[in-house]
């Protein structure tokens, strides 16, 4: 990570942790009921650097079928969402590095495609909460590292990494996750010839460059201060998290493959990580997950870093080689 990102961030956390209160916040968010939380005090959210919106959430982009695309490497990860019935849609990280959220509509389905680059967790939900359709943004905080997001609707805010309403009208509704997941690009293009990829949106924004480059190499995850996972995993290892199990990804990579738990996980080289190079394209090779259940079907997953795991489910369950923990 560049040493002027991180002196900004770091001189925003000390200017922030003291300003962790409704009060200073209202003025920004007059529409949030801050009286209602599932959160025990204020004192785990931060501001990230930017303000409301900072980042900018992308609404109803446009696609090029798969054969047009000309901007992407071949390992340049992408999320891919296959619905049943629709044509697959790629949505590469170069643009959701700089945007962290994309409400789409694939078919009858309203989506939220999310990355938050802090936390490596890249999760697509359905955008249908109790008959509404909501559309999310950015609300410039962290939680543990994590995106905090917002609906425009409520302006409640919601947990990126988990999908649970936190603050405000929605506080304890979560968002339906789909199967959905990270791969490179090339293996979207030979599995899906037909497809379509996101293009590139209409901002001033340098695509394809990772602002946070070094990152996923460093000893302590960014603004974080919780603890170390446990059973000596690194803080920025990746990990295959199914609802509140996690299956470390070196141990799934040596393996290339592991049934447990009702579900069977596949790892293959070809996909590079966001969080590496300054060049998204050229990072180092970390290979791309599927997870199946019993009857091959796709399961909802994350690839997220361990520090993430262990924050937001602080009683989780380890898979390591030599059993459960």
């Amino acid at each position: 990570m560049c040493l002027r990102l991180a002196l900004a961030a770091a001189l925003s956390l000390i200017g922030t942790l003291a300003l962790a209160d409704p009060d200073v916040w209202r003025s920004e968010w007059p529409r949030t009921d801050f009286s209602r939380t599932s959160l025990d005090g204020w004192a785990g959210i931060i501001s990230g650097g930017p303000p409301k919106d900072g980042i900018p959430a992308l609404d109803e982009p446009s696609f090029v079928p798969v054969a047009r695309d000309a901007r992407l490497g071949a390992r340049e990860p992408v999320i891919t969402v296959e619905i049943a019935g629709q044509t697959p849609r790629a949505y590469p990280l170069r643009y959701l590095t700089w945007h962290e959220i994309v409400n789409d509509r694939i078919g009858d389905i309203p989506v939220a495609v999310t990355f938050c680059p802090l936390c490596n967790s890249g999760i697509t939900f359905d955008r249908r909460v109790g008959g509404q359709v909501l559309s999310f943004g950015v609300t410039g905080k962290l939680r543990h590292s994590d995106m905090i997001m917002y609906d425009r609707q409520t302006e409640s805010w919601w947990q990126q990494a988990t999908g649970e309403g936190i603050v405000g009208d929605m506080t304890g509704r979560v968002l339906v996750t789909l199967p959905t997941w990270m791969e490179g690009w090339a293996q979207f293009e030979a599995r899906n010839p037909d497809g379509l990829v996101m293009a590139e949106p209409d901002w001033n924004r340098a695509y394809g460059t990772n602002p946070y480059r070094g990152y996923d190499s460093s000893r302590r995850p960014f603004l974080y201060s919780g603890e170390n996972p446990p059973h000596g995993i690194e803080p920025l290892a990746r990990v295959v998290r199914v609802e509140g199990r996690a299956w470390p990804l070196a141990r799934l990579a040596e393996a290339g493959e592991i049934t447990e738990a009702g579900l069977t996980l596949r790892w293959r080289a070809g996909k590079a990580s966001a969080l590496d190079t300054a060049d998204i394209a050229r990072g180092r090779d970390v290979g791309s997950v599927r997870v199946r259940d019993g009857a091959g079907r796709d399961m909802p997953h994350d690839v997220m870093f361990a520090f993430a795991f262990h924050a937001f489910w602080p009683e989780g369950i380890w898979m390591l080689e030599d059993g459960p923990r």
